[in-house]
């Protein structure tokens, strides 16, 4: 009888002997389920421009998020795991965005999305995502027609319609009656048309002229001629990336004295670099802090991320990223130690007055989450850097 016993128990005994050995294994199995999360990782995906017109927003959101990654990893990462990048490349072309978010999910090789590119790329992704499941922070386009209530998706940034609002609302300020609007001729250049000559209206006034120029910029030449012919007090450019820098120049050359103004994402901070001398005097948005001033305790802990990075340059761009990967990582830690994208999701519509230093972030209690109503004027310098 106790011969038959200890037979019956010597494989159960073998079995938890084994226990230790298979642990790794084990953990791995565990988290089989959960895309883009293994035992020591946790994989970000996002698709961005690293080429085409609005590259520049491209390499920004990589240094910002890498930086703030780098940061956040040396210091034992989100409960023992470390944040990865998985950033694809669209070229701010919208069936691209589409493939390589259809990629990460298909594969399931990332645990949420971060700070994907453009209007109409977004426009293009955001129902897949919202299908999956998947969660997705920082959206990197301001349109309020995106901000329609989605469960998974938590905005950072304010809403272009806020910043065109605060631009019209200064322009009509000094007393300028004669605004017109250039437009980039996508889903987000039509929508700031809208929301410009809106904001205009409410102040009793209409555009001087509305002129929508391609993505490519193939039409500047054009549009230069029709604003010089039309003589207004200010042109508000409600345009993105490299023909950003054409139009500055152009209406530089001919119409000297003409005062320009711009959202965040009219000059990425490459076009800045180009603009030099014939960027002085424009009027910006800003949606983050002005990044070489560190008065602020986020500014400071983004320049020191960005100088472990072995980064010396600093952009209203990576600091938007590396506040973006700083929610994300909140709503992580929030997640605890055994996360799910579910339970991702619910930490971050958690969130309540978030201080990141001197920076706030709340997603009130119910969609559409937006967390930052944050938008100032920035007068920008021959360096590119805001002087005022």
């Amino acid at each position: 009888m106790r011969r038959r016993q200890l037979v019956s128990l010597l494989p159960r005994a073998a079995a938890i002997a084994a226990l230790p050995a298979m642990a790794p294994a084990f953990v791995r199995n565990a988290f089989a389920d959960e895309a883009g999360l293994s035992a020591r990782t946790i994989s970000i995906g996002c698709s961005a421009s690293l080429t085409g017109p609005l590259a520049s927003f491209g390499t920004d959101i990589r240094l910002g998020a890498e930086a703030a990654m780098a940061q956040i990893n040396a210091r034992g990462g989100i409960h023992g795991r470390t944040l990865q990048l998985q950033m694809l490349d669209d070229g701010y072309v919208t069936q691209r965005s589409v493939d390589n978010v259809r990629q990460m999910l298909s594969k399931g090789t990332a645990f949420a999305l971060l700070s994907c590119t453009g209007t109409p790329n977004n426009t293009a992704i955001l129902p897949m995502i919202e299908e999956a499941g998947i969660p997705y922070v920082a959206p990197w386009t301001g349109a309020s027609s995106l901000r329609k209530g989605q469960r998974g998706v938590f905005h950072v940034r304010a809403s272009y319609t806020d910043e065109v609002r605060r631009l019209v609302q200064r322009l009509a300020g000094m007393g300028l009656k004669g605004i017109g609007i250039v437009y980039l001729d996508n889903a987000y250049g039509r929508e700031m048309l809208e929301d410009a000559t809106r904001e205009l209206e409410s102040q009793g006034a209409r555009p001087a002229l509305q002129l929508a120029v391609a993505t490519d910029g193939k039409n500047v030449a054009e549009v230069l001629d029709k604003v010089v012919a039309a003589h207004p007090s200010a042109v508000l450019l409600a345009t993105a990336g490299t023909v950003s820098v054409d139009l500055v120049r152009g209406l530089r050359r001919q119409s000297p004295g003409l005062l320009l103004a711009g959202l965040s994402v009219t000059l990425p901070n490459d076009s800045l670099a180009k603009l030099g001398e014939a960027g002085r005097g424009i009027v910006l948005t800003m949606i983050v802090p002005a990044p070489h001033q560190g008065k602020m305790q986020l500014v400071r802990e983004y320049q020191a991320a960005m100088r472990a990075n072995q980064q010396q340059e600093f952009s209203l761009g990576s600091l938007e990223a590396y506040v973006n990967t700083r929610v994300l990582a909140e709503g992580l830690e929030r997640a605890g130690r055994d996360p799910s994208q579910a339970r991702l999701r619910t930490a971050l519509a958690g969130v309540r007055k978030l201080d990141l230093g001197g920076f706030s972030i709340d997603y009130g209690s119910q969609p559409p989450y937006v967390g930052s109503g944050f938008v100032d004027l920035g007068l920008l310098g021959a360096s590119g850097r805001f002087i005022g």
